[in-house]
């Protein structure tokens, strides 16, 4: 079986930068919207997941959210 890395995009300007250094170490990895989060999981079954930022701030309201199910 071949390790999987998830990189939950939050719209960070730098998510494909990230995949592509992932990717260059030999790891498969894919990039899916954090709203997908539950979904990148059931699917891929990846050895480790990536939060990648975006521009919002976490104490704004209505600031996204990670899927519990990640933790």
């Amino acid at each position: 079986m071949t390790d999987t890395v998830l990189i939950l995009d939050f719209g960070s300007q730098v998510t494909q930068l990230i995949a592509r250094r992932v990717r260059e170490a030999g790891v498969y990895c894919e990039i899916v919207p954090f709203s997908k989060a539950a979904e990148g999981l059931a699917r891929l079954k990846p050895r480790a997941i990536i939060l990648s930022g975006g521009p919002a701030s976490v104490y704004e309201p209505g600031a996204p959210k990670v899927d519990p199910i990640v933790f």
